[in-house]
């Protein structure tokens, strides 16, 4: 009976989705940058488009993956391994 207690909370673990409100305001703002970075290219900017190119594909896209928010961090239980 406890193995399957365990095995059901590992599950629940397994398939708490793991961004939060703070990993969409990054992204949503990626996803600007990278918008107004295609903008000025096309306006024919040599120098802003790709800082906010680059800026926004090498800089804020992986942040808004990596970074955790401590709501979705303080959520998830601890499963504690079997000795």
């Amino acid at each position: 009976m406890v193995a399957k207690v365990k095995k059901s909370a590992e599950v629940h673990q397994e398939d708490k989705w793991p961004f939060g409100k703070k990993n969409y305001i990054l992204f949503a703002v990626a996803m600007v940058v990278i918008i107004i970075g295609f903008v000025t290219l096309g306006q024919g900017s040599m120098t802003l488009a790709p800082v906010l190119l680059i800026l926004g594909y090498c800089v804020l896209v992986p942040a808004a993956l990596i970074v955790r928010d401590k709501d979705v961090v303080e959520e998830t239980p601890e499963v504690k391994p079997e000795v």
